[in-house]
């Protein structure tokens, strides 16, 4: 019962995930519900392991049916590796309490930034070509790397909402090119975990097949409405974001 629940959890976090980013508010809390007498680094890492199928399906599923503009997201995908290794790595330096406090306010700003912009990412009409754009997205994908190493909640939809303001991009194309950059940080996060033993394989496999069966009807919900319906999405859930993290940091 506990690996049906956690696998249902894992489902739904793939088809959010597929669309806009935020799968690990799904699946996060069901692991620490679940398994409450095991350590938070085993269940970070075993949703990593998890996910990060999911996230590479979906990635997939829009490289077919999107045009990702590869001459600026190799390079980021390359910056986001190692951005996520510096942060993993400083994590073990450094306190993060910080960011916990900070978190809910930055992405307070995001939303009300969304909301009040009404046609923020609905037309597709980059703003970047050629080595300006590799540039931006390349620091793009090292700074959000950076983060989700160091921290993580809310990597997707960082990706997505700088992607929009700063590229020019639409929902759906930004999300596109987020997938393959949150594989990157997965990566290089999951590297860390399984090093020190902190993923649970056996448990890692059943969710990722779950996850990439919420991923691929998410991926094709987001391909069918459009940049619209991933706009809403993307509000639903920093929405949810905020209420998670600000309740984390000042309510726990």
């Amino acid at each position: 019962m506990e690996l049906l629940f956690v696998s249902l959890a894992s489902l739904l976090a793939g088809f959010v995930d597929a669309i806009v980013g935020g799968g690990g508010l799904i699946l996060v809390p069901a692991l620490f519900a679940t398994y409450p007498g095991a350590s938070a680094a085993t269940l970070l890492g075993t949703n990593k392991s998890a996910s990060v199928w999911g996230t590479a399906f979906s990635a997939t599923q829009y490289a077919r049916r999107v045009e990702l503009r590869w001459r600026a997201l190799l390079p980021a995908m390359a910056l986001t590796l190692i951005g996520s290794f510096l942060g993993a790595w400083l994590v073990t330096l450094i306190s993060t309490a910080f960011l916990r406090k900070l978190l809910p306010l930055v992405l307070l700003a995001v939303l009300l930034y969304t909301l009040a912009r009404k046609d923020l990412g609905r037309a597709h009409a980059p703003r970047y070509a050629g080595r300006a754009e590799a540039v931006v997205a390349g620091s793009i994908g090292l700074l959000i790397g950076f983060y989700d190493g160091l921290f993580g909640p809310g990597t997707g939809s960082f990706f997505i909402f700088l992607m929009v303001r700063l590229l020019g991009y639409d929902f759906l194309h930004a999300s596109a090119h987020a997938k393959l950059l949150n594989v990157c940080s997965n990566v290089a996060a999951i590297v860390l975990f399984g090093l020190r033993g902190h993923v649970w394989w056996h448990v890692a496999l059943v969710l990722a097949l779950a996850n990439v069966a919420g991923s691929l009807l998410g991926t094709r919900l987001a391909l069918k409405h459009g940049a619209g319906f991933v706009r809403g999405v993307f509000i639903v859930v920093v929405v949810a974001l905020i209420l998670k993290t600000g309740r984390d940091a000042f309510w726990p």
